[in-house]
């Protein structure tokens, strides 16, 4: 089983719907494949989130029982229209009668409708929530898993250069926007290089510092309003920063105090976008 095939049965095999000699070949690769590992790593890591975070809509009081009750109507009663002994009528759009309507006559319609619109309103209040979860969310596991796959596949930097006038032409000639790049040795964290990271479907540009014996990625790009959590995935540090109209998820080992120290430096050193 080569990569993209992995790629994509990671998400099924997290949700136990991989089976027999597939699972078998798939397990197999994770294995041998950090970069597939990592990314089934990262995927049981937002489920477990989602299940121990994510909102909670308790159903309403009296719901269940006027959704059974309802059905119970629907399905033992024989819809008016449809009776032997209906009154002639003329007919209009999908055969309902247009004159001489009772609201007896459309109350087994009414129950399933009623019915069907309380539980597609709970669907879509619960599927907002968690869609607005993910959103957040999805972007942190994307940059931990990102900065992981570059370290173990040694493919961290693109650009090896400690000279920003080196790195920014060469994201800006790459990237549909010239991000902010600056070499911070004197606040301690030193520009190691760079290189252009997909991130949440746009490509980044990815700013590598080193700090003491660790490395640091830096996330950039023009601000989208998202509002991004500072968490910590599997020992990895995310901390997000905005200002001058941009935004930054540094993702790193190192304590977090540094990466903030480091987050507000940038935005300090950052021209308007």
């Amino acid at each position: 089983m080569n990569c993209d095939k992995a790629a994509a049965r990671v998400a099924a095999c997290a949700d136990g719907e991989v089976h027999g000699l597939e699972r078998v070949w798939l397990e197999k690769h994770l294995r041998h494949c950090a970069s597939c590992a990592a990314l089934h790593a990262d995927v049981l890591a937002l489920r477990r989130q989602l299940r121990a975070e994510a909102p909670y809509y308790a159903v309403p009081a009296g719901l269940r029982e006027r959704v059974q009750a309802s059905l119970r109507e629907t399905a033992h009663g024989t819809p008016p229209a449809l009776r032997h002994d209906a009154p002639r009528a003329r007919r209009g759009w999908l055969g309902a009668t247009v004159a001489g309507v009772s609201g007896e006559r459309f109350r087994w319609l009414g129950g399933g409708v009623l019915a069907g619109c309380a539980a597609t309103l709970l669907v879509l209040t619960v599927g907002s929530a968690i869609v607005t979860y993910r959103t957040e969310h999805d972007v942190v596991a994307q940059a931990v898993a990102a900065h992981v796959r570059a370290t173990l596949d040694d493919r961290l930097i693109a650009v090896v250069s400690t000279d920003e006038h080196t790195v920014k032409p060469w994201l800006s000639a790459r990237l549909d926007y010239s991000p902010p790049v600056s070499d911070l040795a004197a606040e301690g964290f030193p520009l190691a290089g760079g290189r252009i990271t997909d991130l949440d479907g746009r490509e980044t540009a990815t700013l590598v510092y080193r700090y003491r014996k660790h490395t640091i990625d830096v996330y950039v790009r023009p601000a989208a309003g998202t509002a991004i959590p500072m968490r910590s995935i599997r020992g990895f540090h995310v901390v997000p920063a905005a200002g001058n109209g941009w935004e930054w998820v540094i993702v790193s080992d190192a304590e977090p105090d540094a990466l903030r120290r480091l987050a507000q430096t940038l935005v300090r050193d950052a021209g308007p976008n």
